[in-house]
């Protein structure tokens, strides 16, 4: 199974793939999507677009068969939040178009699958996906925490896989 991990942002958009054989993780791919260049103040819809164009290269290229998004946490700035928010349904949707489920998952759930703890810093986050991906280069914190994404989805739908097995077990 290839999972593809986002973390959405409106000017660092990070993703990471991984490729999954039963317990075993592989590190395939991880990036940022950047605003077009010249748009850091500039039109949102240009924003919104350059990210929708260059997610879906992603999803072109690697071929994913799942995807995760994490979850936006709010800003005290509404303005922000919103604007991230909507940074997030690009992260959603792309995936969608190409006709992939997509899991939705709270930062301190992606932190407790990858870290073991729910409050940890970036670091430790960066440090534990090289643990999990021997040999790694990461592109940068925002493809990191993409490829914790992309871990913690793993680990959930191998939970749920396996429940399901013992489900049929139980009733046939």
């Amino acid at each position: 199974m290839r999972v593809l991990g986002i973390d959405p942002g409106l000017r660092n958009l990070g993703w990471g793939v991984i490729d999954v054989a039963g317990a075993r993780l592989t590190h395939v791919a991880n990036g940022i999507c950047h605003s077009a260049p010249g748009e850091a103040e500039g039109d949102l819809a240009q924003r919104l677009l350059s990210l929708h164009s260059q997610l879906t290269e992603v999803l072109r290229q690697w071929q994913p068969d799942t995807a995760a998004v994490e979850h936006t946490f709010v800003n005290k700035d509404a303005v922000a939040t919103l604007k991230l928010g909507q940074a997030r349904g690009i992260a959603l949707l792309v995936p969608a178009q190409f006709g992939l489920t997509v899991g939705e998952y709270a930062p301190n759930a992606v932190k407790k699958t990858v870290v073991g703890v729910g409050h940890a810093a970036k670091v430790q986050v960066d440090h534990m996906v090289k643990l999990h991906l021997p040999g790694v280069k990461v592109a940068g914190p925002d493809a990191a925490d993409a490829l914790a994404v992309a871990i913690c989805h793993a680990h959930h739908c191998q939970s749920a896989g396996r429940l399901q097995a013992a489900l049929k077990r139980a009733a046939g």
